[in-house]
């Protein structure tokens, strides 16, 4: 068995490995680069492998930097079947109709200046059609069942608890010394996240793909974090302002609303109007409800308990654009939650120009802001930055949440690492390089751990 390491190899997005074993091919994760304008340039270019050679795939999870280039290989000739849990096929679809939109949107917009300078148009890296050809081509499975997907190759789905429907992801192929254990993480969630499990301790590997994001940090106390969010709530009441809260579709919003009904009394949340203006993400809140037997006990308590995390009595989805647009001329009272979560697209960004600027607006960061993006400008303290076009001065306070992470710390990764016998050789990837020395570093000293870390073109034995 051989790995050969393409995407998230040295930074957090653009998951994608190959996997040859039992004489065959498989591709782990087909993820979307995100970032600035170079990054985005780099999903268009040619796949650095062979798609006639790949006879299965298998998706880790439905988040866009996992899943967001799987129409892409449709549109070049993938033909053959693409495996993942149930509930990541249910948000697969919405997460990829959503982006195969966006790139339209954002092509035509690109293409009416390039028409203006007499220059040819482009088009967008996959369209509608494609999404619905690679969306026939999954395989969904369930969680802690194996499944021979080819000759020789056996696979099994444990949950990540990351976002719903996340798996870690087991490979065990027949080779000719014997059979072969090939572990990828995902991306692993930290213990205790409200309505997600705990991630699955794994025994067994020849080797392991380790996710590394935050390999250099420990998360804040959630404690610490909620009351963090109480004290700005209150702030934003007596300032009489707005809150923007750039989310992620899948797992952070959800997870959001979730506090919003624990603390619904004590932050004082009836006073505010809550705005969820991502239609994604309030068809992402159906297939919570679709899958509650993929919830932790607790959560499926609070579900039949009032209030309901997606039914908070002030608590209204936007749908049209005219109703996002009208929010941008209210100047306080509101709680406006919107994607993109790095703010680089979507109604956020909008949000963002018309508030920035407001002294007694508050933006809240959940999530983590790769390099690149508009989000890492702004959490990084630029004093003012252009959107659409548009030079506009940040004087709006800006909180960074780290303890709602969907990620793993440093301690929660070492620790699920700790479960393995034998203490495997493992390959860090999905992370930037400063935090996967650490980590590496951390691993080898504890365990006395072989520890790589993955570059792109990269290929290790099993």
């Amino acid at each position: 068995m051989r790995v050969a390491f393409f995407g998230a190899a040295g930074e957090v997005t653009g998951s994608c490995h190959l996997v040859h074993a039992a004489g065959q091919t498989i591709l782990l994760d087909c993820g979307l680069i995100q970032g600035g304008r170079e990054e985005h340039q780099r999903n268009a270019e040619e796949f650095a492998f062979d798609l006639r050679a790949i006879d299965a795939m298998v998706l880790s999870h439905a988040h866009i930097d996992h899943v967001g280039r799987l129409p892409l290989l449709a549109k070049r000739g993938y033909r053959g079947p693409i495996y993942t849990q149930h509930a990541t096929a249910s948000l697969s679809r919405i997460m990829l109709e959503d982006s195969a939109r966006l790139a339209a949107s954002d092509v035509a917009h690109v293409n009416k200046r390039r028409a203006k300078a007499g220059q040819s148009p482009l088009e967008p890296l996959y369209g509608l059609d494609d999404v619905h050809d690679v969306l026939g081509q999954l395989e969904p499975i369930s969680y802690d069942i194996w499944e021979e997907i080819l000759p020789g190759v056996r696979l099994r789905l444990s949950d990540a608890g990351h976002i719903i429907g996340a798996a870690i992801v087991e490979l065990h192929a027949d080779e000719a010394g014997g059979t072969r254990k090939l572990v990828f993480s995902g991306d692993i969630g930290p213990k205790g996240t409200p309505i997600l499990r705990d991630p699955t301790p794994i025994r067994e590997a020849d080797l392991v793909m380790l996710e590394s994001t935050y390999g250099d940090r420990l998360h804040r106390r959630r404690g610490d974090t909620l009351s963090e969010l109480g004290e700005i709530f209150d702030q934003v009441q007596r300032e009489r302002g707005n809150v923007l809260i750039p989310a992620f579709a899948v797992g952070r919003t959800q997870e959001l609303l979730y506090w919003f009904a624990q603390y619904f009394d004590e932050w004082g949340l009836g006073k505010f109007r809550i705005l969820l203006d991502s239609p994604m993400a309030t068809k992402v809140l159906r297939v919570y409800d679709q899958h509650q037997s993929l919830f932790d006990e607790a959560a499926r308590k609070v579900w039949k308990s009032s209030p309901h995390p997606f039914r908070l009595p002030n608590l209204r989805m936007v749908d049209s654009i005219e109703e996002s647009r009208s929010l941008n001329d209210i100047g306080g009272g509101l709680i406006i939650i919107a994607g993109s979560g790095m703010c680089n697209g979507g109604r956020i960004k909008h949000h963002l120009k018309h508030h920035l600027w407001r002294e007694n607006t508050h933006v809240i960061f959940p999530g983590f802001q790769a390099q690149g993006t508009l989000g890492r400008r702004l959490v990084d303290g630029a004093e003012s930055v252009r959107i659409f076009g548009d030079e506009v001065k940040v004087n709006a306070r800006r909180h960074t949440i780290g303890g709602l992470s969907a990620h793993a710390d440093q301690a929660g990764l070492i620790e699920w690492y700790s479960h393995f016998e034998g203490r495997p050789p493992v390959y860090l990837v999905h992370g930037e390089d400063t935090p996967r020395k650490v980590l590496s570093g951390l691993l080898n000293e504890r365990f006395n751990a072989q520890v790589g870390l993955a570059v792109p073109g990269m290929e290790v034995e099993v």
